[in-house]
């Protein structure tokens, strides 16, 4: 499997080119070649959209999920995100749910999150690709050199931005946000899934991070990203 990593409009490629050339690039290329020869469906067909959409001087929100959703058709190489079309998962849906209770807006009428990526928002998975029905099952192959590269760049860009790290997966990178030393807003909650979103210590439902991201980067100058 070929890698899709000709990055030429965006300003993350020099990230990109660093990790391709390194060793854990070379690992995880060499990992996905020999899985498609075994016969494995990998999923998503576009690893890096997300860079793709959202370049680093338009990135105003970062979000982080863990890996790719592992059903026929639903990821679409954005965190969280699915394809118009596509059922909402559980997770997605509580997302949506706290944006109708923290702004009052109504549930949008998909489940993609194109248009947040296109606003600014960098919808980013600390792992790109994964195998059909194998939650996980591309973790530790190199991935994570890339996409710890990617928070490091954007946390060390000094425009303000707003980190949103839901759940321990995500809150685990924050030492990298905090290392750069620019004036970013890290908020944390439990992750939107089900098993957590409602517990403590920091329930989703309710954490009211959309808004404060809004008035922050409103009293920054930056328009907040677009959601709808």
């Amino acid at each position: 499997m070929r890698l899709p990593l000709d990055l030429p409009d965006t300003d993350w490629a020099p990230v990109v080119e660093a990790w391709t050339a390194s060793p854990a690039g070379q690992k995880l290329e060499s990992f996905l070649e020999q899985r498609v020869a075994a016969g494995a469906t990998i999923y998503p067909p576009e690893p890096l959209r997300a860079l793709t959409l959202t370049p680093l001087s338009q990135t105003r929100v970062v979000i982080l999920g863990q890996d790719p959703y592992h059903g026929p058709g639903q990821a679409e190489g954005l965190s969280f995100s699915v394809p118009a079309g596509v059922p909402l998962p559980p997770s997605l849906r509580n997302i949506f749910k706290e944006i109708q209770r923290d702004l009052g807006k109504p549930f949008p009428p998909n489940g993609s999150l194109v248009r947040w990526a296109e606003g600014g928002t960098l919808l980013l998975n600390a792992v790109l690709t994964v195998e059909d029905g194998q939650p996980a099952s591309h973790a530790n192959q190199g991935w994570e050199a890339l996409t710890d590269a990617i928070i490091k760049a954007a946390a060390e860009d000094p425009a303000p931005k707003v980190f949103m790290l839901w759940g321990s997966y995500a809150q685990a990178k924050a030492p990298l946000i905090a290392a750069a030393q620019q004036d970013h807003l890290v908020l944390k909650a439990n992750h939107p899934s089900p098993l957590s979103a409602l517990k403590p210590p920091r329930p989703f439902i309710g954490c009211g991070h959309f808004s404060e991201a809004k008035a922050w980067l409103e009293e920054r100058g930056r328009a907040a990203p677009k959601r709808s």
